[in-house]
């Protein structure tokens, strides 16, 4: 299989997502699957919803991720009563220049946390439709653009919480993948506990160090991009986001935003692991986190237990994979 991008330029792309995952594992314990989903998703400029109970270091890996290549990181905690312009911005009457002028919300920011997404209305949440397709936001009118690299990293409380709204399909589509977190296995947790009662209750980022700059995660997006795709690989993907529309079990399948979000985070998973070309194990690597939002599972589904998850295990266990 003939490299779009030369050994050289992958293996400088891989020595640098290995130092950023190394800097985001002083202080994220465990979460290593969820860690290297996150760097794919920087690294093909995607938008990550993250879905698990409070306490398991969401907010901590999205400061320690910016902190490692010197991004501009924004929190906004998601309320019932947060209103679209507190995201977005407004424009405002300047008295003394008697003029509008626009103050910039939140969002303009590289990284941009959206805690507990799904705690606001879908008034609010529309507003980050415009901002995760088009990376812009319009005010009065105008469109301004926002910097680059840009991520929208979302985490939600398992819908059966108390309080929360179910997301629109057209903002979950947005999203190039979903991650669940999980609770740490005993050893792990005896580390957090060691760490954060050394930090006084919680856990420091002062040994989490800047090991990227703003326009390398650029340069390594370009560079993602043009990482190669063989027809069969590209078919084994369309085949496993089609098999979703017609699959036993679910009642609503992917969109073609499902084989377009396989092969990007392929690419980006084959870069961190040294290749300059996606296999048929990167697209079966990938294919759960990409698909699992985008589905519906059927009633009788849900009644006999059977989540979304399990769903799309199953149809990747039925979807032939070619060989390599």
């Amino acid at each position: 299989m003939t490299e779009v991008i030369s050994e050289n330029q992958v293996k400088q792309a891989t020595r640098a997502l290995e130092s950023i995952r190394h800097e985001v594992a002083k202080v994220v314990i465990g979460q290593h699957q969820a860690v290297e989903l996150v760097l794919c998703a920087l690294v093909a400029g995607g938008h990550v919803l993250i879905e698990g109970v409070p306490g398991l270091g969401k907010t901590l890996l999205a400061r320690a991720l910016a902190q490692c290549f010197g991004g501009n990181f924004a929190r906004v905690q998601f309320t019932p009563d947060l209103m679209p312009s507190d995201i977005t911005g407004h424009a405002l009457f300047d008295m003394q220049k008697q003029n509008f002028v626009v103050r910039k919300g939140p969002i303009f920011t590289h990284l941009f946390l959206a805690d507990e997404i799904n705690r606001a209305p879908a008034k609010t949440q529309a507003a980050l439709l415009e901002v995760m397709q088009e990376r812009q936001v319009t005010i009065d009118g105008k469109t301004h653009l926002l910097p680059q690299p840009f991520l929208v990293l979302a985490t939600q409380n398992p819908i059966e919480h108390e309080g929360t709204y179910p997301l629109p399909e057209a903002e979950l589509d947005r999203f190039l993948l979903k991650i669940s977190m999980e609770y740490p296995d005993e050893e792990e947790e005896q580390k957090i506990a060691l760490f954060a009662a050394a930090g006084g209750g919680t856990l420091q980022l002062d040994d989490v160090h800047q090991v990227a700059g703003i326009e390398l995660i650029v340069s390594l997006q370009k560079l993602a991009m043009k990482v190669g795709v063989d027809p069969v690989v590209r078919d084994y993907a369309v085949r496993i986001n089609r098999a979703t529309r017609d699959f036993p079990g679910i009642n609503r399948g992917a969109g073609p935003r499902g084989a377009i979000a396989i092969l990007t985070l392929a690419k980006a998973r084959a870069m961190m692991h040294g290749r300059g070309f996606i296999t048929p194990d990167d697209v079966k690597a990938v294919a759960l986190v990409a698909l699992v939002h985008r589905i519906e599972p059927a009633a009788e589904s849900r009644i006999d237990g059977i989540d979304a998850t399990m769903l799309i295990d199953a149809l990747l266990q039925q979807v032939e994979a070619p060989r390599q």
